[in-house]
């Protein structure tokens, strides 16, 4: 299973929980095992076919550029975090 990083904007849709295990072959599945744990935290995290512009997604330390086709492993480390603008 993969290790998933939940940032604290989304906890409380998980109970507080901040890191857990989860599976998919892909971001799209992981976050779809997500929702059926934690109901209503997949509308958080995309809308429509994308992830919301508020998030930013790495998969092993990599930015998720496929989306949610995103490839995930077994040995995936998988981080929700903050989409943090500046200028």
């Amino acid at each position: 299973m993969a290790w998933v990083q939940i940032p604290m904007m989304l906890a409380e849709f998980t109970g507080g929980v901040r890191r857990l295990e989860a599976t998919g072959a892909n971001l799209r599945e992981l976050i779809e095992e997500l929702d059926r744990r934690f109901p209503g935290i997949a509308g958080q995290i995309y809308q429509g076919e994308k992830i919301r512009p508020t998030l930013v997604v790495t998969v092993d330390g990599k930015i998720a550029t496929d989306g949610l086709n995103t490839p995930v492993a077994s040995t995936s480390e998988v981080c929700f975090l903050p989409f943090l603008g500046g200028g």
